[in-house]
């Protein structure tokens, strides 16, 4: 679970804290990855660390600081990834700020990971559109090392589209994206207290 920006585009708030039914963001992101079943349950810290390990309190999860976090969203995927263990096949990249994405999609997405079969990609699809989050198989962990500035792993998939599997999507909310107050309050969300 990515969870280390800075939210620039909000104005001020951690938008991770910012609230929908009564949790914060972040912590609808972690229950989803802790509900899908995955071996373990990473969530990458930066910007008020301290303020989204409190937000996450009881919940078994493993966090991991990025240092680097005002560098950009491509500093926290490679410091997950980098934390992961040698026995770690594939890792579902989870943003912290998507509150609706359910542990059904997530475990749907692990379920549709079949590398021996040619499946190393796996991305959630609604609308005829690619959302998030993105499973990564283990061949493009040095990839997804290398990628820098404030991007995800996009260019990445661009340039492997034999071996993307798409799962449908219930909802629209792969694409559900909070970065101002405005979308926040459009999701029925409030500010963090």
């Amino acid at each position: 679970v990515l969870a280390a920006g800075r939210s620039t585009r909000m104005g001020g708030p951690n938008k991770l804290l910012a609230e929908i039914a009564g949790r914060p963001l972040v912590r609808h992101a972690a229950e989803a990855a802790l509900g899908a079943g995955l071996a373990a349950v990473l969530v990458v810290t930066g910007h008020q660390e301290a303020a989204v390990r409190a937000a996450l309190a009881g919940l078994p999860v493993r966090f991991v600081h990025n240092a680097d976090f005002a560098e950009g969203l491509s500093t926290s995927l490679r410091s997950g990834i980098a934390a992961l263990g040698e026995d770690i096949d594939g890792a579902v990249v989870l943003l912290g700020d998507m509150p609706r994405i359910s542990s059904g999609l997530v475990g749907r997405l692990a379920a549709a990971f079949a590398p021996a079969e040619g499946r190393h990609i796996v991305v959630p699809v609604a609308g005829g559109r690619r959302g998030n989050p993105v499973l990564w198989g283990r061949r493009f962990f040095a990839e997804l090392l290398k990628v820098s500035g404030d991007q995800g792993g996009r260019a990445v998939l661009a340039g492997a589209p034999e071996v993307v599997a798409e799962v449908p999507a219930e909802t629209d909310d792969v694409h559900l994206d909070l970065d101002t107050p405005e979308a926040l309050a459009a999701a029925g969300g409030r500010p963090a207290p």
